[in-house]
C-alpha cells in the first residue's frame, strides 16, 4: 500500500516558513524526505526522473551501482512507499517513474513564500492596489 498523496484531492499546503504544518502532513513529509535521505535512493531518483521519458525499467539503472538486485529492489521499494516513484510491470521487466505531484509537494514545503513553485496550486493573495494599478 502506498502512502501517495494527489495533489488536486488535497488543499495546499502553506511552505514551512508561512505557518507550522499539522501533524499529520509532517508525517507524510517526512516519509518522502527520510526515503531520500539516502545517497543510494536519492540517485535512483535522479536516474529515473532523467531516463529519456521520465521513465527507466530497472534493467537500464541497475548497472549504475554496485550493489545487488535485491538490495536495488529494496530502494525502489522504499521510495515507491513514500509515494515518490510509481512502477509498470511490462512482461519481465518492471518500468519505474517519478510521481511529479510528490517532488512539487516536496518544492512547496521548502519554498520560501507560497505560489513560488511552478505547478503549485498556491498562490500569493493578490495586493488590490497592485491590480488596481494595472488598470
Amino acid at each position: 500500500m502506498s502512502n501517495q498523496i494527489e495533489v488536486g484531492a488535497e488543499p495546499c499546503c502553506p511552505p514551512l516558513m508561512h505557518e507550522p504544518l499539522s501533524e499529520h502532513r509532517t508525517g507524510e513529509l517526512a516519509a518522502m524526505f527520510k526515503a531520500l535521505g539516502d545517497p543510494v535512493r536519492l540517485r535512483l531518483m535522479s536516474l529515473i526522473a532523467s531516463h529519456p521519458g521520465g521513465e527507466a525499467c530497472v534493467c537500464d539503472i541497475s548497472g549504475s551501482f554496485d550493489l545487488s538486485q535485491p538490495t536495488i529492489s529494496h530502494h525502489l521499494k522504499v521510495l515507491r512507499t513514500a509515494g515518490l516513484l510509481e512502477c509498470e510491470r511490462r512482461a519481465t521487466w518492471v518500468y519505474y517513474r517519478v510521481i511529479p505531484s510528490a517532488l512539487a509537494q516536496l518544492a512547496r514545503a521548502l519554498a520560501p513564500e507560497p505560489g513560488v513553485v511552478e505547478g503549485s496550486r498556491c498562490s500569493p493573495v493578490p495586493d488590490d492596489s497592485a491590480a488596481e494599478a494595472h488598470r
